[in-house]
């Protein structure tokens, strides 16, 4: 199965890279990346500025990029009715919507977090959430290094969200990234901090009285 790498030379995607250029995927191979600051090329593997000439040389794509590039990479699967896997983090809830559109013509996986330990962190957020009533206040805290563009990160909204759901209460509707004055009852605080090469660090607390 060929995979293509939109975005290759960012952080996951040098990582995706070295993993199907490793010989450890047998059934993988690596069809080629994108770059938007380079011409169409061979080097030792295919790259190309746009989207749609990866799309067509790849069985499948695997996304971990802005928002802004992942729309054009889901409409390209739309087109193509090609997998296309998505990591990319900060997407707004209208995009999440327009991804869930996509989805409809093509396999789309969407997770904010991959890791095992995350999705299952989330499940036991949403539980204790759930078992804990609502005098209990939940903060969201995440580090992670000084290239990372948004925030919170979406490992953290996803927890914000498992959050919410235990509640039975909408995030957008009661989060809360100024800690400013005094705490309201109900909401969701994130705080978040930047530095160095810290791959990411997620902690959610529950406070009681």
């Amino acid at each position: 199965m060929k995979i293509g790498i939109t975005g290759y030379k960012g952080r996951v995607g040098q990582i995706l890279v070295q993993e199907l250029q490793s010989g450890a995927w047998p059934m993988l191979e690596l069809a080629g990346g994108t770059s938007r600051s380079m011409t169409a090329q061979r080097s030792d593997f295919f790259i190309t500025p746009s989207p749609a000439e990866l799309f067509d040389v790849s069985d499948a794509v695997i996304d971990f990029t802005l928002p802004e590039g992942t729309m054009e990479h889901a409409r390209c699967a739309t087109q193509t009715g090609k997998p296309l896997i998505v990591g990319t983090t900060g997407l707004s809830a209208a995009q999440e919507e327009q991804l869930k559109e996509a989805a409809k013509s093509a396999p789309i996986v969407y997770a904010a977090n991959m890791s095992l330990g995350v999705n299952l962190l989330m499940e036991l957020v949403q539980k204790a959430a759930q078992a804990l009533d609502p005098e209990w206040d939940i903060e969201i805290f995440e580090a992670h290094h000084k290239h990372k563009i948004d925030s919170p990160s979406g490992t953290a909204l996803a927890l914000g969200k498992a959050a919410a759901k235990g509640r039975g209460i909408s995030l957008p509707e009661n989060i809360q990234h100024d800690r400013n004055g005094t705490r309201e009852q109900g909401e969701i605080g994130f705080g978040a901090v930047r530095g160095g090469d810290v791959v990411g660090e997620h902690t959610v607390f529950f406070y009681g009285a």
